[in-house]
């Protein structure tokens, strides 16, 4: 057989689900076998890929483009100057990259390329490496991708490094050359300054070789268990002085890995049927938490799997390695000295990234809020049960995401606030990005369930899993999905909460006697139009149930019988009056919002008390 029609051959069965995608959304795909050797003694590394890689778009592709993430933790890199210059740089940085010895520098060089057989021109610019091709890859063709590479972990700082703070040897995030995303937007060849990221759906087929002592965790499922032990089959270790580690992964965007000595390696079944791995130092710090996790992430993946889609890989590990929280595809890693509490938060946390981020594949430098908020809303909600099913200690919240609003109300207010289309590394402080992207982001969720209802909001989440899954969404698909399934014009919505700073603040200001009602009127003072529900109470304390929905929604969510719907709201108005069959003297209040659906940014004018 032919070179020509082996890469023919071979990228025709490479994921057939991209060729099942919309028409104007198709997806590129990617093969990766990786061969890695490591030096634990001082911490370098160095290995081959051998990549098919198969161009689904319209376009001739004349160049590529590869992350080189280890490139970043050396003085004067793009992410070294950033956080020496931004006003709030994050803790775990601060200046540290600029006072790394050469020996604690993080490097990813790649050595030689070449696509099918020929030798590719490749630039090394910082964080990424800039291919040119020796031919270009035509639309719907392939090609395969050999390269060598070597690299040196970093002292840990961000994400990536050697001897975390707490001990672990290996975080192994980031790590190798890395295929940018090319999608309907072009090519995503962002530097690594600190943010999200962005990848191709793929298999990966990786093997590590290691000191025999080292135990490790990661992406994917092991294929060689008989030989390795360390609690994935009760056999001896061979007895040699390195093993090789064996993981193949299907249909992910990233593969990470972290090792140590001492790991203690135990494993659950959830619910679903998912086998989960734990992986930690066991002694006085992890022991007790560690040890009551797994039950209760059993019970997760039941919770988000029943009401946000079923979790598609077999395995997925909770690894202690890295500097907090940080997820990967079917792994994280996370810092293990913790409460149970604090342990089950953080857990919860990334795990539900498997969805928003490992499946649904959003660009999170673009689009961060879609994952880190959607996970941050997805995340409240699964604590919150927990605590009902008493799993977990902890008060059962009426509306969990009170906080959410609050914080969000709090920052609307300081100044800093920047739009949530800003792209993640070009916020102008950290605390503005942090509270775009996971604060209001999770308000964007809660506000509209508000909106439209909980129950088409339940069932459109379900359904945006369902319809967008491994495809990488951006907020208009998002947004068509929750119109459909409302029948309720959303757009504006989307206009103002992601793409302005601008406020909500309805007021009641005035109730005025007619010769036979009340008319209320009511004051649209911030920018932000919204639809109000309103309760009139009276002396007896009946209540009368209004809602005026905004005109440009063209539709109202599902409303009880006992709730009157009235004209509409012009959002171009910046008065309302509301005609209520009720002599004034019979009016004990009127409130605008009394569930707190909306993120108002002033309540104390939400109530009119008639006095």
């Amino acid at each position: 057989m032919s070179f020509s029609i082996f890469i023919i051959i071979a990228l025709f069965f490479l994921h057939p689900f991209s060729l099942q995608s919309q028409a104007d959304r198709w997806q590129q795909a990617i093969s990766y076998e990786m061969n890695v050797d490591v030096e634990v003694k001082d911490y370098t590394f160095a290995g081959t890929q051998k990549i098919l890689y198969s161009n689904n778009s319209p376009d001739t592709l004349h160049k590529l483009f590869f992350h080189l993430y280890f490139n970043a933790f050396q003085p004067n890199s793009m992410m070294d100057m950033r956080s020496r210059t931004i006003a709030d740089p994050d803790k775990r940085v601060g200046d540290r990259i600029s006072k790394l010895n050469k020996k604690d520098w993080g490097r990813m060089h790649v050595q030689s390329l070449k696509i099918n057989g020929q030798t590719a021109v490749i630039e090394e610019v910082g964080t990424i490496l800039e291919v040119t091709l020796p031919m270009n890859i035509l639309p719907q063709s392939g090609a395969v991708i050999e390269l060598s590479f070597e690299g040196q972990v970093p002292e840990q700082i961000r994400r990536s490094g050697k001897n975390n703070k707490e001990g672990i040897a290996l975080s192994m995030a980031q790590w190798y050359p890395k295929l940018c995303e090319y999608d309907y937007q072009g090519w995503h060849a962002n530097p690594y300054v600190g943010r999200e990221f962005y990848g191709v759906w793929g298999d990966f087929d990786v093997k590590i070789n290691i000191d025999a002592d080292y135990i490790l965790a990661g992406t994917g499922v092991l294929q060689n268990p008989q030989q390795i032990g360390h609690g994935y089959a009760e056999v001896p270790r061979i007895n040699s002085k390195k093993l090789t580690w064996h993981f193949k992964a299907e249909n992910v965007h990233d593969f990470v890995w972290a090792a140590d000595p001492n790991y203690t390696h135990s494993y659950y079944k959830a619910k679903d049927g998912t086998l989960m791995r734990f992986f930690y130092v066991k002694d006085e710090k992890t022991e007790d938490a560690w040890s009551k996790l797994p039950p209760i992430m059993a019970e997760v993946f039941e919770i988000i799997g029943s009401d946000f889609g079923k979790y598609p890989y077999p395995e997925y590990s909770f690894i202690q390695a890295g500097d907090g929280g940080m997820e990967y595809p079917m792994a994280t890693l996370i810092t293990g000295h913790r409460s149970l509490p604090s342990l089950v938060g953080v857990s919860i946390h990334e795990l539900v990234h498997s969805w928003y981020q490992m499946i649904l594949g959003t660009n999170e430098s673009l689009y961060a809020w879609m994952d880190e908020g959607f996970t941050s809303y997805v995340s409240t909600i699964v604590m919150n049960t927990l605590h009902e099913r008493g799993l977990l200690p902890g008060k059962v919240k009426e509306n969990p995401h009170e906080s959410a609003y609050k914080g969000y109300v709090n920052f609307s207010q300081s100044g800093y606030e920047e739009p949530m289309s800003t792209h993640a590394d070009h916020f102008q402080t950290n605390q503005a990005y942090a509270v775009s992207s996971y604060t209001k982001g999770s308000v964007f969720l809660a506000q509209l369930k508000y909106i439209i209802g909980a129950d088409d909001f339940q069932k459109g989440m379900l359904r945006y899993f369902d319809v967008w899954k491994f495809k990488h969404p951006n907020v208009n698909d998002f947004i068509r999905i929750m119109e459909k399934q409302s029948g309720i014009e959303l757009d504006w919505y989307k206009e103002y909460w992601v793409q302005t700073t601008h406020t909500i603040d309805y007021a009641v200001d005035t109730i005025v006697e007619n010769k036979k009602y009340t008319n209320l009127i009511l004051k649209k003072v911030g920018v932000m139009p919204m639809p109000l529900d309103i309760v009139v109470t009276t002396n007896n304390d009946k209540k009368l149930h209004y809602y005026i929905p905004l005109r440009m929604m063209r539709g109202v969510k599902p409303l009880t019988d006992e709730v009157e719907v009235v004209e509409d709201w012009p959002w171009t108005h910046p008065e309302y009056i509301l005609e209520v069959p009720l002599k004034k003297q019979k009016i004990k209040s009127v409130e605008i919002d009394p569930a707190q659906g909306m993120a108002d940014i002033n309540r104390e004018n939400n109530v009119f008390l008639n006095q």
